[in-house]
């Protein structure tokens, strides 16, 4: 099967220009002006319109069972949403309980995603450490070809990491070549203002911002970074929504450090007085 997309504005990472693309097979074969397609070939008139790769998502939850809920997109409904807004390929979270293994619960979210419509991988949570998760890392990079995993700084008492876990994880990333992530919370700091709020019978979705001063997402940024920086690792911190985290990766990166990090839209244009 062939497809020419002729006459539209080419956008990628480099520029923008004008031209036709050509695609055989399900792979791009040409990008220029004026191609040549076989007869057969299905002609796409992209006159006045954008022609840009699919986006990756780098960061979703599909039918994620999580502190008593469920997220409300499935492996399906949730990629075919993100086909038709442009994006072709998802990374999701496979997040094993505290004390189980992290290859069965791989194996569960495989079989979860059997029925997704876009192509996805998995980033792999580490929720807690011992010599079994060492090794199971390493199964998972070496046969599974998964390549980053995930640690949660926030959510005391269910799934949050420790010092311990992310030294411990870090190293073990750096030694796989795989790149630690991290949700930068202090957890201990969440937990006791959740319960003062809670405590002056404040239950609403007006308690959570209360609950999440930037401070706290700040510090363990910063934390997260420092531990990084002494273990050579690089870094990834998903979801940053305050000037705290990003003058603390700001702040490694122009020392030279490998950190990276990701923003949603929403944290770009929404505040507490929503």
């Amino acid at each position: 099967m062939s497809v020419l997309i002729r006459g539209g504005t080419v956008v990628n990472a480099e520029r923008t220009f004008a031209a036709d693309v050509y695609c055989e097979n399900g792979t791009i074969a040409a990008v220029g002006e004026n191609l040549d397609a076989p007869s057969s070939a299905r002609v796409i008139d992209a006159g006045g319109q954008y022609v840009m790769p699919g986006g990756i998502d780098p960061h979703t939850h599909m039918q994620l069972p999580f502190m008593g809920t469920v997220a409300s997109e499935d492996f399906y409904t949730g990629t075919a949403a993100a086909l038709a807004g442009g994006t072709t390929m998802i990374i999701d979270f496979v997040i094993p309980s505290p004390q189980s293994s992290l290859l069965s619960a791989y194996h569960q979210w495989r079989e979860w995603a059997e029925k997704a419509c876009a192509d996805y991988t998995f980033h792999v949570a580490v929720t807690w450490w011992d010599d079994s998760v060492y090794e199971e890392m390493g199964t998972l990079v070496r046969d599974h070809g998964v390549n980053s995993f995930k640690h949660f700084m926030a959510y005391k008492g269910a799934i949050m990491c420790d010092d311990e876990v992310l030294v411990n994880s870090f190293s073990r990333a750096l030694e796989l070549g795989a790149i630690p992530t991290v949700h930068a919370e202090n957890g201990e700091l969440v937990y006791r203002l959740q319960q003062s709020i809670y405590d002056k019978g404040v239950t609403g979705p007006e308690g959570h911002p209360l609950s999440r001063p930037p401070e706290v997402e700040g510090e363990a940024a910063n934390r997260a970074i420092r531990i990084a920086e002494v273990l050579k690792t690089p870094l990834y911190i998903v979801h940053n929504s305050c000037i705290q985290s990003l003058e603390a990766i700001t702040r490694a990166r122009n020392e030279g450090q490998r950190v990276f990090g990701e923003v949603l839209a929403g944290h770009l244009l929404i505040d507490d007085s929503v």
